[in-house]
């Protein structure tokens, strides 16, 4: 899955260096974030958009993504957004509701403004698995969500 994704990322409909991105991180587990960042930037230069359309900004943690989001989508100049984000649970529900209030506010932020934004929040069980995840056997999801925000800008 990991090689196909990546073949895909090398390839767009449109000209990706006339878009704006925003990436937006959430400092909290940023040892897996910030691997999940630089897969998503990567993903994005790849894919033929310049460096300096690529705007990022840092949020404290997950539950925080959705309003960013929308602060940066709202902007005229962005075309899409990438949340990157880690929650990984823990002994209390807190996993449950953080993971669902970021989920719903960041598919909000789509509707609302008409832009992409895409969820690259992984939501795990333990540390492992968001390792796996952020450029471990299972690939890196930030470069996934790249993948979605710029499948959504070719369909629109």
């Amino acid at each position: 899955m990991a090689g196909q994704l990546q073949a895909r990322t090398r390839k767009s409909k449109i000209n990706l260096s006339t878009k704006k991105f925003a990436i937006i991180v959430a400092e909290w587990n940023d040892d897996v974030t910030e691997v999940l960042y630089e897969g998503a930037r990567q993903a994005l230069l790849e894919m033929g958009a310049k460096k300096s359309n690529i705007l990022r900004k840092s949020v404290p943690g997950s539950f925080e993504l959705p309003l960013a989001a929308q602060w940066m989508a709202e902007e005229k100049k962005i075309d899409a957004v990438i949340c990157i984000g880690c929650v990984i649970q823990g002994d209390t529900p807190h996993f449950d509701y953080i993971c669902q209030a970021v989920a719903h506010g960041i598919m909000k932020v789509n509707l609302k403004t008409n832009k992409p934004v895409a969820f690259g929040v992984l939501t795990t069980l333990n540390k492992k698995q968001a390792l796996e995840r952020a450029g471990g056997k299972l690939g890196n999801k930030g470069e996934e969500a790249v993948v979605t925000v710029v499948r959504m800008l070719e369909a629109r």
